[in-house]
C-alpha cells in the first residue's frame, strides 16, 4: 500500500509553529543500579520474535529505567518518545511521534494528514497504515521505537485502533516497545494471542532474591541484609534501592539495617 497522504495547509502550520520539546524525544539519563541482564536477555529475545513489546507496571516497579538499559544495548537505532497527558490531541501525538522516527532515519518521509481532536477507527488504522508503509520505504537500519507512559493517552479511542494496526504492519526490522504503568485496551491485549505482543509484567520486573543481593553489594553492604527488604517489598525495585541507599548511607551494621527497614515500613520497634 503506498502512502497516498498529502501534507494539507493544517500540517503545514503544525510542521512550521509546534514547538518540540527535546526532552520527549531523549532516552532518559537516569541509568539504572543494576542492569538486569535477565530481562535484558528476555527483551533481545522478544524483540527477535514478536513485533512489540509492553512493559506494564506501576511508578516504582523499574520499567523505565529498564526500558532505557535496553535502548542502550540493543544494537539498534532508538526513536524515544515520552508521552504527555496533553498528547491526547493526535495532532500532537503525531507531530512527536514522526519527529522521534525523523531524528533517527533522515530519509523517513512521511505527510501527516490534516486531523481534528481525535480521530475516527477508519481514520486511525489508514494512519497506520501509511506510517507502516512510510516505515519500510525509510529503512536503512533496524529501528527501536520506544513509546514512554502511553496509559495517559489509553482513555481515546483512537489510540487503540491505531497501534493495533500498526502493530500488525509493523516492518521485520521495526520493534515497538510500549512503557505503561497499566495494561493496554482490550483490543491491544488481544494481541498477545496472535504472536504479535509480548506483554512484561509487574511479576517479570520484581527482584529475584540474587538480583537484591546484587544490588545490596553494588552499595558495599552485606549480601544478607537484603533478605528482609526483599521480602517485605516483595522485590519492587524502587522500594529495595530505596532501603540500599538508606541503609549505606546510615552504616553498614545490622542495627543500622534493622532501623531503616522498620523506619520504612512504619514496623513497631522490637
Amino acid at each position: 500500500m503506498k502512502d497516498t497522504v498529502t501534507k494539507t495547509d493544517f500540517a503545514r502550520a503544525a510542521d512550521k509553529h509546534m514547538k518540540i520539546i527535546t526532552e520527549k524525544l531523549s532516552i532518559p539519563q537516569e541509568r539504572p543500579r543494576l542492569s538486569r541482564s535477565r530481562l535484558i536477555e528476555l527483551l533481545q529475545r522478544g524483540m527477535a520474535a514478536y513485533s512489540t513489546t509492553i512493559i506494564s507496571g506501576r511508578a516504582g516497579t523499574g520499567k523505565t529505567l529498564l526500558a532505557a538499559d535496553f535502548a542502550r544495548q540493543c544494537g539498534r537505532r532508538v526513536a524515544w518518545y515520552r508521552v504527555d497527558a496533553a498528547d491526547n490531541d493526535p495532532r500532537v501525538f503525531f507531530q512527536y511521534l514522526l519527529e522521534s522516527v525523523r531524528a533517527q532515519r533522515p530519509g523517513f518521509r512521511f505527510s501527516l494528514p490534516e486531523t481534528g481532536p481525535s480521530l475516527s477507527e477508519a481514520e486511525a488504522q489508514r494512519l497506520a497504515e501509511a506510517l507502516a508503509y512510510a516505515l519500510q520505504e525509510s529503512a536503512p537500519a533496524p529501528l527501536l521505537m520506544v513509546v514512554e507512559d502511553l496509559h495517559l493517552i489509553y482513555d481515546e479511542e483512537w489510540v487503540a485502533h491505531f497501534f493495533g494496526r500498526l502493530i500488525a504492519l509493523l516492518p521485520t526490522d521495526i520493534h515497538l516497545l510500549i512503557v505503561a504503568r497499566s495494561v493496554p485496551p482490550t483490543p491491544l491485549w488481544r494481541l498477545r494471542s496472535k504472536q504479535a505482543l509480548l506483554v512484561m509484567d509487574e511479576s517479570w520486573l520484581a527482584f529475584t532474591l540474587d538480583e537484591a543481593r546484587e544490588l545490596f553489594v553494588s552499595y558495599g553492604l552485606d549480601d544478607q541484609a537484603a533478605l528482609d527488604p526483599f521480602m517485605l517489598c516483595y522485590g519492587r525495585a524502587a522500594m529495595l534501592d530505596q532501603i540500599a541507599r538508606q541503609i549505606s548511607d546510615s552504616s553498614q551494621d545490622t542495627g543500622a539495617c534493622t532501623s531503616v527497614i522498620r523506619q520504612y515500613f512504619s514496623l513497631p520497634a522490637a
